[in-house]
């Protein structure tokens, strides 16, 4: 609560004369609303004891109108108990808008993310991209920022050299992706396969051949299509897509023109010695002249540039698979523009693990997005009817069951624990938000305009993790980090379960002011699940 730091910071100043920025936490609800350690940190500068400074806090802040109770714990720590009035008043802000914040106000943020390249499958690693990508950017709309999101597809390159070599040498040629890995495996056991497919990369760039341009812009055309489709099923737009066949030309260029500057010709390449950075050495531009992933995001970052003059960050979001390659190509950058480079920020995100291992598109051995949705469709009507297995809940648990880990580290999809409705899953939390909406479509206009005073123990309980859904929504959004919304909603869901069992709302006497915390809590699951891109269903 910001009023509470403001009180906090003003007592320091005028007890210490010391400016300083409290920390407020959450402690266990036994101990208060809030905790700070505000005392300890005064002692370094003040020297005095901390319980002392602690005490002489306390006693400026007990007048505090917000406050029922101030504690001296422990070896200078403050807890802080809110009054009901200040809690109730809190509830009763919840609306659509609650939990929106500044911490972006006034920028523009350009984020890309997802990036399938042509002929290769939609797998779920590609779905796992695009979700972190979608909440983070969001988490950041949400925050003030105006957010255009952008796509990135490899449609050059030896991987497209492969399928092509793959199309021409199979009977079907509409399996783009079983045609890629055909050719990826040709590439490694047969020289002769390798030699041509080495050759139709060269024709793919130069557009010399006939039946290679045809194979290539049918193969790319269907892939794109492909990938639209799913973007609506993703309930997510990009508003322009960057293709490395384009932005290869302009890094190409650029790379020539900073030769003897930043980069220098080795054995016929050209590459960046990265070591005096501390990194390491990346080719840029091969032996046979043609640009490496490196130079063509070279090519990309100053397209975004020019595209988005007035931006104030970059985003890019990959598997961290590509950390070491995106640190030098970064390093490198800030040799041709500093104030670009400074404005690219890398956040990568771990791989997606099957019970056997990692998916491998070269081998052909991918779970395709297409592949899990049939899978969690299956589960979910094996376990709960035909009905129930509607694109919002197969799309709820997958995105839910990738958001609600970390990002940065790889972990395991597992279906059954993404669509349980007795766990830490999406539908779980689709099912807490109708099973309150059935709750106030009872009991109708009652309770509305409630007065929040006089809590008992269990109301004030869930009023108390209702009021924290902002402060998760700005560590999440400080941190980029998807998760803390998502742990959050889980435990504000277990929360009013505890509150339902044992209270009830519809015909009590205390029905009037429960229905309006039943209602501000579905308002919060709501805008949580938004924040997730996750729907809210009013029925399941």
């Amino acid at each position: 609560m910001q009023e509470l730091r403001y009180a906090l910071k003003a007592a320091a100043k005028n007890l210490f004369n010391t400016d300083i920025e409290p920390e407020v936490t959450r402690p266990d609800e036994r101990f208060g609303d809030y905790s700070t350690n505000i005392a300890l940190k005064l002692a370094l500068s003040v020297g005095k004891n901390p319980r002392e400074i602690a005490q002489q806090l306390a006693d400026d802040l007990k007048n505090l109108s917000i406050l029922e109770k101030v504690e001296v714990a422990g070896p200078g720590f403050l807890n802080l108990r809110l009054t009901d009035e200040a809690v109730g008043s809190e509830i009763r802000s919840v609306n659509e808008n609650y939990g929106q914040n500044q911490h972006y106000a006034g920028q523009t943020v350009v984020l890309e993310h997802t990036d399938p390249n042509p002929f290769k499958e939609f797998h779920i690693g590609h779905a796992y991209s695009n979700t972190v990508g979608t909440a983070i950017g969001k988490l950041m709309a949400n925050s003030g920022a105006e957010v255009r999101q952008v796509s990135y597809h490899g449609d050059v390159g030896l991987h497209i050299a492969m399928a092509i070599f793959g199309l021409k040498n199979s009977e079907n040629q509409d399996g783009l992706g079983m045609s890629y890995a055909a050719g990826a495996g040709a590439y490694k056991d047969d020289p002769q396969a390798k030699k041509e497919i080495d050759r139709i990369n060269e024709l793919v760039y130069s557009q010399d051949d006939p039946e290679i341009n045809r194979l290539y812009e049918e193969g790319r055309k269907r892939s794109l299509e492909a990938f639209n489709k799913i973007y609506e099923r993703l309930e997510v737009t990009f508003e322009k897509q960057y293709f490395e066949s384009e932005v290869a030309i302009e890094g190409i260029q650029i790379v020539r023109e900073n030769i003897g500057k930043v980069f220098q010709e080795s054995d016929g390449a050209i590459i960046y010695d990265g070591e005096k950075v501390g990194l390491h050495k990346r080719v840029f531009i091969t032996s046979q002249g043609l640009p490496t992933y490196e130079a063509k995001e070279i090519g990309l970052a100053f397209a975004k540039e020019r595209d988005y003059p007035n931006a104030s960050s970059f985003i890019v979001i990959t598997a961290n698979e590509i950390d070491d390659y995106f640190r030098v190509l970064v390093a490198a950058i800030k040799e041709i523009n500093g104030e670009l480079a400074t404005k690219i920020r890398h956040i990568s995100h771990g791989v997606v693990k099957l019970a056997s291992g990692k998916m491998s598109s070269r081998t052909g051995q991918v779970v395709t997005l297409t592949d899990l949705q049939t899978d969690i469709e299956q589960k979910i009507r094996e376990l709960y009817g035909g009905d129930k297995a509607s694109p919002d809940i197969v799309f709820g648990a997958l995105k839910y069951e990738y958001l609600k880990h970390r990002v940065g580290g790889d972990f395991i999809f597992d279906i059954d624990e993404s669509i349980s409705l007795q766990g830490n899953s999406g539908p779980y939390l689709q099912y807490a938000y109708a099973r309150a909406r059935s709750i106030i479509q009872k009991a109708g206009d009652a309770g509305q305009g409630s007065e929040f005073k006089n809590f008992e123990p269990a109301e004030r309980s869930l009023a108390r993790k209702i009021s924290e859904y902002p402060e998760a929504v700005h560590k999440a959004t400080a941190e980029l980090m998807p998760h803390h919304v998502a742990t959050y909603l889980y435990e504000l869901a277990q929360a009013f379960n505890r509150f339902y069992e044992h209270n009830q709302v519809i015909g009590d006497p205390r029905a009037r002011m429960r229905l309006s915390l039943v209602r501000a809590y579905s308002q919060v699951l709501k805008n949580g699940l938004g924040l997730l891109n996750i729907a809210a269903p009013e029925r399941m």
